[in-house]
């Protein structure tokens, strides 16, 4: 399990221009998604480290793990980009902050947005679609995902705020 982490207040601008540098320098650089994600969650602000999901219009994997403890990490959902159904409502999205998750980004689309701006939880995805997955137990858990025109494996970083999602191999603070 990971040791959860609060951190001060950070801008991803200020982190990009204080490490990008340094971690060049080990082969190991910050990475930084595409700006096609927008803000749906109560959290504007957050990080952790990160647990993966690939799943394609099925959110079982999604919803079994946001309901284990969190302890402050953030889930990537590879949803293949799909525009047909919502990969996470205000059901798990509850369970998420219950199981104190610090947020979730999905390369797909997020449901009921009404509530989920109402949480104390990070989310970003593509767009907000109000059908729901279906659940046939299909998905699979911390995967290298590729998306994005990033490469995200687990136990890396992530840290995310209005001006971009950054995922550092390393902790940074």
């Amino acid at each position: 399990m990971s040791i959860s982490f609060t951190p001060a207040a950070f801008f991803t601008p200020d982190l990009d221009d204080q490490y990008s540098d340094d971690l060049a320098n080990t082969n190991a650089p910050l990475q930084i998604f595409e700006p096609i994600f927008r803000s749906f969650g109560g959290r504007q602000s957050f990080c952790g480290e990160i647990v993966t999901v690939k799943c394609f219009e099925d959110n079982s994997v999604v919803k079994a793990q946001l309901a284990e403890p969190g302890a402050g990490r953030v889930l990537i959902v590879d949803g293949g980009g799909s525009m047909r159904c919502a990969l996470l409502g205000d059901k798990i999205a509850a369970d998420a902050v219950e199981n104190q998750w610090s947020g979730v980004i999905v390369f797909g689309c997020v449901r009921d947005v009404g509530e989920l701006c109402q949480m104390d939880l990070g989310v970003y995805a593509l767009a907000a679609h109000p059908r729901k997955s279906v659940r046939k137990g299909k998905g699979d858990l911390n995967l290298t995902l590729s998306f994005a025109g990033v490469c995200v494996q687990p136990k890396h970083f992530a840290y995310v705020d209005a001006n971009g999602i950054l995922i550092s191999p390393v902790r940074l603070f």
